[in-house]
C-alpha cells in the first residue's frame, strides 16, 4: 500500500465529472477499503448544523445502525464539536464510543471543512488494535480536502 499511489486515484475519482457526487463518494470508499489492509469500514458522514446530528454518507464495509449521529456522542459526534482528527488504538479504552461491531477495535475520524465549516467526515474502522500511523492522518486529511472541493 503506497499512500501517494492512492493520493493519485482519489484525485482521479474526485474529478471523474461523469459520476454524481455520492457515487464519487462510494468509489474513494472502496478504493481505500481495497488497498489497505487495515481500513475495514470507510465511510462518510455529513453534518446537519440546525440538528446538530451527523448523517451518514456513502460507505463500505458491513452494514451500520448508526445512520444519524447526534453531535458529541461517540467517536464521530465529538469530531463534529471539536474539529480536529480523533485516532483512537483502542476503542475499548474509550468511554464515548459507540460500538459498531464486536470486530471494530480501533477508528480514525478527520474531519472536512468548506469555508472553514465542519461539514463532516470521513470515517475508518479498523479490526486490529492501534493500526493507524501519522501517515494515515495526513493521507486522510489529503482525502478530506479533496473531498471538500466537491462541496465548494
Amino acid at each position: 500500500m503506497n499512500f501517494d499511489v492512492l493520493k493519485s486515484a482519489v484525485a482521479d475519482i474526485i474529478e471523474n465529472n461523469n459520476l454524481d457526487v455520492d457515487s464519487r463518494l462510494k468509489n474513494i470508499c472502496s478504493v481505500l477499503q481495497e488497498n489497505v489492509s487495515y481500513y475495514n469500514w470507510v465511510g462518510f458522514y455529513f453534518a446537519n448544523h440546525d440538528t446538530k446530528t451527523l448523517h451518514l454518507g456513502p460507505y463500505v464495509g458491513a452494514p451500520t445502525d448508526h445512520t444519524v449521529i447526534p453531535f458529541g456522542k461517540g467517536i464521530c459526534g465529538q469530531v463534529a464539536e471539536s474539529n480536529t482528527n480523533f485516532v483512537v488504538p483502542d476503542v475499548s479504552a474509550q468511554d464515548n464510543y459507540i460500538a459498531c461491531s464486536i470486530t471494530v477495535k480501533s477508528e480514525i475520524v478527520v474531519p472536512i471543512f468548506v469555508n472553514e465549516k465542519n461539514i463532516g467526515q470521513i470515517d475508518i474502522d479498523s479490526h486490529v488494535i492501534n493500526p493507524f500511523t501519522k501517515n494515515d492522518e495526513i493521507f486522510l486529511e489529503f482525502v478530506a480536502e479533496k473531498v471538500a472541493t466537491l462541496f465548494k
